[in-house]
């Protein structure tokens, strides 16, 4: 008689902590694109390094001085400084 080994059993379901796997297929039954859990994470991470650079961004815009464009007042001159 074959006897039950549990040592197969327990390697397959410890297998499962991997993470998880998304795969998009067309109607055609193509394969589209895989999603991993790695993806999501560098996704993650990449907003949240996206966010800091708008905030500090922001930040640096705001306390900086104004570069908009300011014509120059005309300087008031006696009539006396044209006279030759």
């Amino acid at each position: 008689m074959n006897k039950f080994d549990s040592t197969r059993l327990r390697t397959k379901i410890d297998n499962t902590h991997e993470g998880w796997l998304v795969q998009v297929y067309s109607r055609d039954r193509r394969l589209l694109c895989v999603l991993e859990s790695s993806h999501a994470w560098t996704f993650l991470l990449g907003c949240g390094v996206g966010l800091l650079l708008a905030v500090g961004w922001f930040n640096l815009a705001r306390d900086s001085p104004s570069t908009t464009y300011k014509p120059a007042e005309p300087t008031t001159t006696s009539s006396e400084t044209w006279i030759d």
